[in-house]
């Protein structure tokens, strides 16, 4: 099969998000006047490593997009499998201002170098200033770069120096309404490493 995206696919369900994973979930953690917001986003990645940086991208005008725009900071919180079904009501649909924090009862705990509110729990935040909201292709797509300006590390995820996933299990977004869990982890040591 070949298709055009301009054409459509003629398939009951797009299939460009079941092709491009498994996809990291950024949940995006923001304040603004109308309040605390949470909510996931499967469009994020991190891009570069000095100074640390990481991108996410908005699909329409969020709640998350305007906070941001407002007070230029973000965090990141990863999600593990343990937390999923928390993540996953964050995700719905809500008039401006709802809390998903409470929503959802989760725990909030104060950022250091930014204010804004992290998940308490989380395996690891990141915390985030915004260096730029780029417009993409499209109605109401935007991709914001931010500098990370701070890194929490759960103590029970740290394995002799390393930040250790299998401790608890991120999820990943694929195609559809599924996830994937990691569970097994390889090492392999390129070629010009010793």
């Amino acid at each position: 099969m070949f298709y055009r995206p301009e054409n459509g696919h003629g398939l009951p369900h797009n299939p460009f998000n079941a092709i491009v994973t498994p996809r990291p979930i950024g949940w995006i953690s923001t304040r603004g006047a109308a309040g605390d917001n949470l909510a996931p986003y499967s469009f994020f990645n991190g891009v570069a490593y000095t100074p640390p940086q990481v991108v996410f991208s908005s699909t329409e005008e969020k709640d998350s997009l305007r906070n941001l725009r407002e007070t230029g900071v973000f965090a990141v919180n990863v999600v593990e499998y343990a937390m999923r079904e928390k993540m996953n009501a964050t995700s719905g649909t809500y008039p401006p201002g709802t809390d998903e924090f409470d929503l959802a009862g989760i725990e909030k705990a104060p950022c250091e170098t930014i204010d804004c509110p992290r998940v308490a729990g989380a395996p690891a935040t990141l915390e985030c200033r915004v260096v730029q909201i780029v417009p993409l292709l499209g109605k109401a797509n935007f991709l914001t770069i931010g500098e990370v300006t701070g890194i929490h590390l759960r103590d029970d995820c740290l394995v002799e120096g390393r930040f250790d996933v299998t401790r608890f299990q991120p999820i990943a977004r694929l195609g559809y309404r599924d996830y994937s869990v990691v569970t097994d982890v390889f090492e392999m040591v390129r070629p010009d490493q010793s």
